[in-house]
Order: structure tokens, then C-alpha cells, then sequence
């Protein structure tokens, strides 16, 4: 009989203490520091170092559990791409939400080009494995061109201001660069970003548009949901 693998054996902490650090980490604007002052606070002695060290091993592992379980995406996508500074050199980061303000993809770019776009796009449709109905996007003339590329049917809407939703999903990111000091390399923002959107967006409730009952239920939810995540690592 197979026995599973704990991937917690070996570590002086508890699963629990580990799970709060990562998601301490992922869904506030704390820098690692901040974290190990938290946790210092409660009586648990960690250095920051040890907290990065968690969230790199558990971390892609939550956020990859997270996007399976994430209802499907609606069919209208809103894309978007913003300038981030890596050690001096000016680089772009592709960003697609749906309808709901989910994020469905990420990818770090040094250009902007239709060689860029398309690519983007085969990473976003192969994770996602459907088009959408409707693509909305800025005036970028790359869209159209990776667009007219890849022979997608989707009714393209370009506009300045219609992808605005899309604009202000970039703002935990900036929050999270200026906390960083900025990202130290492609790598390391790819990988950093691609952990940090789905476990942040997983908390990001959306309070203004539902009512206080059905925010406390969503909330509910959603850190049942976390829990069973963390918790199946226990076995994966």
C-alpha cells in the first residue's frame, strides 16, 4: 500500500504556522519583515528568511490548488499590460481579468509588441483551454494584430476606458513593488506574481457590490476553502 509524502516533515513549525505566514505574506501588503513581526508578537520566533523560504515551497502550491478550484471564468476578458522597472530596464506585465475582476493569467514581458501579445494569449488559452466571447483592451495595436494571428472569433473591444477594471487590478502589484523595493529579476517577479494573484484574489471579496449577509458568507467560504487548500498539502 502507498503511503503519501508529508511535505511538512522536517520542519520545527507546525503545518499551521507555516499556512498563516504564507497567507499572512500573499494576502496583505507585508513585507517579510512585517510578517516575522507578526508571528514574534504571538511568541513564534521565525526570521524573515525562513518566511520567504515557506512561501517559495508552499506557496505555488496553494495558488496552483486555488486556480483548479476557481469556478469557470466568465467569456469576457478584460487585458491589459503595465510598465514595472527590473534592475533599470523597463519590462511589461501582461494581466487578464474576467468579468468578476478574477485574474486568469500573468506573464513579465520586455516588450510590448505583437510578438508579445501572442504570446500572452497562447498562455492565457492554454491554461484556460476556451476563447472568450468578448475581449476588451486598450487602443494597443498589438491586441489586434495577435488577435487577427491566432484566428480568435472573439468580438474585440478597444477602447481607452472600457479596460479600466482591468487597470486597477494592477494596484496590489504596485503596492507589493514599492513593499519589495522592486523585483529583483524576470524570475523573480514571474514567480512572485503568479503565487501572489490567486492567493490575494481569493480574500478580495468585492464588498461594495453585495450585501453584508452575503459578505459574510462569501468570506466564510472562501477561508473554508483555504483551508481545505492548506490542508490538502498535508496529503498531496
Amino acid at each position: 500500500m502507498s503511503t503519501s509524502i508529508n511535505p511538512y516533515r522536517g520542519f520545527r513549525f507546525p503545518a499551521v504556522i507555516i499556512n498563516e505566514a504564507v497567507w499572512l505574506y500573499h494576502c496583505f501588503s507585508l513585507s517579510l519583515r512585517e510578517v516575522e513581526l507578526i508571528l514574534a508578537a504571538r511568541g513564534i520566533e521565525v526570521s524573515y528568511e525562513t518566511i520567504r523560504e515557506w512561501g517559495l515551497r508552499f506557496g505555488r502550491d496553494f495558488a496552483n490548488t486555488l486556480r483548479r478550484r476557481r469556478p469557470k471564468p466568465g467569456d469576457k476578458w478584460f487585458l491589459d499590460e503595465v510598465f514595472i522597472r527590473i534592475r533599470g530596464k523597463q519590462h511589461y506585465l501582461w494581466r487578464a481579468i474576467d468579468r468578476d475582476g478574477v485574474v486568469l493569467d500573468i506573464l513579465v514581458q520586455s516588450r510590448r509588441n505583437t510578438k508579445a501579445a501572442k504570446r500572452f494569449f497562447r498562455k492565457l488559452l492554454k491554461g484556460l483551454r476556451y476563447a472568450p466571447r468578448v475581449l476588451v483592451t486598450d487602443k494597443l495595436k498589438s491586441y489586434a494584430a495577435a488577435k487577427k494571428d491566432l484566428k480568435l472569433g472573439s468580438e474585440h473591444r478597444q477602447s481607452r476606458y472600457l479596460n479600466n477594471a482591468c487597470e486597477v487590478s494592477h494596484q496590489p502589484t504596485r503596492r507589493r513593488e514599492r513593499h519589495m523595493k522592486r523585483f529583483k529579476s524576470v524570475r523573480h517577479a514571474q514567480r512572485f506574481l503568479s503565487t501572489h494573484s490567486p492567493i490575494h484574489n481569493h480574500f478580495q471579496l468585492r464588498r461594495h457590490l453585495i450585501s453584508a449577509t452575503e459578505y459574510r458568507d462569501t468570506r466564510a467560504r472562501a477561508f473554508t476553502i483555504w483551508r481545505e487548500v492548506t490542508g490538502l498539502a498535508l496529503t498531496a
